[in-house]
């Protein structure tokens, strides 16, 4: 293999000669690939194994592949790069993906070498925000490897949106973030037709911001947002 690095990879697809054409490509690039032909057995391979990324279709018999990111996101906390296989007509589906938690997209049909160069920059991504240190702004800290965040004592739990903004937020801290750039950095180039932005912000400052403290995001009009300790310049 060209680049020396070895995956683990869990196939979540339930047409079985394209799960063997992804599993027989990814492993003749020298990776370790294994499938699962329904959701059901996807998520409980992805919640009791650890993979480098996980390929999601969305259309699987027993659970869809949306009910299965959100669910290994939100009740596992599980942190996998998730690469979701969506039609290439279903910009509603490829929005949902990002919004359910997966990290990235390849649109069927697909080219495989494609998909291996995908699934190797989410791993690579993923190890990088892993290495990372946990993110720290006043008394609000974030950890990206365990999913977890906290102000001061109290634990504070997000979605899988929610939270990406918030630590694209912290990562730029006490920098702001122009409206565009966090709308790449969250649904790349499929953004939604809704001012979907604005309504995760205000999810983001509910759960950041409770009564009595001191608050820490801020709304810069026309420009985008910005997380501070208080007194901040």
């Amino acid at each position: 293999m060209d680049s020396g690095v070895s995956l683990h990879i869990l196939v979540i697809e339930d047409n079985p000669d394209l799960a063997a054409n992804v599993c027989d490509f990814l492993e003749a690039k020298g990776h370790v690939a294994e499938a699962a032909g329904d959701g059901i057995a996807g998520l409980h391979l992805a919640t009791t194994k650890n993979y480098d990324a996980i390929v999601l279709d969305i259309v699987l018999p027993g659970m869809d592949g949306l009910t299965l990111c959100r669910k290994f996101r939100e009740e596992a906390r599980r942190s996998t790069p998730v690469l979701m296989l969506t039609a290439r007509d279903a910009l509603d589906d490829r929005v949902a993906g990002l919004e359910y938690g997966a990290d990235d997209y390849v649109l069927k049909p697909f080219a495989l070498r494609e998909l291996e160069a995908r699934l190797k920059a989410l791993v690579r991504r993923s190890t990088s925000g892993m290495t990372a240190s946990v993110l720290q702004v006043g008394d609000l800290t974030l950890d990206p490897a365990l999913i977890r965040i906290h102000r001061g004592d109290r634990p504070i739990s997000l979605p899988p949106i929610p939270f990406k903004l918030l630590e694209a937020l912290m990562r730029a801290s006490p920098g702001a973030i122009k409206r565009e750039a966090l709308e790449r950095a969250v649904w790349a180039d499929a953004p939604p037709d809704s001012d979907a932005l604005r309504s995760h912000m205000h999810t983001v400052r509910a759960a950041v911001d409770g009564a009595g403290e001191p608050p820490l995001l801020h709304t810069l009009r026309g420009i985008g947002y910005r997380i501070a300790p208080p007194g901040a310049h």
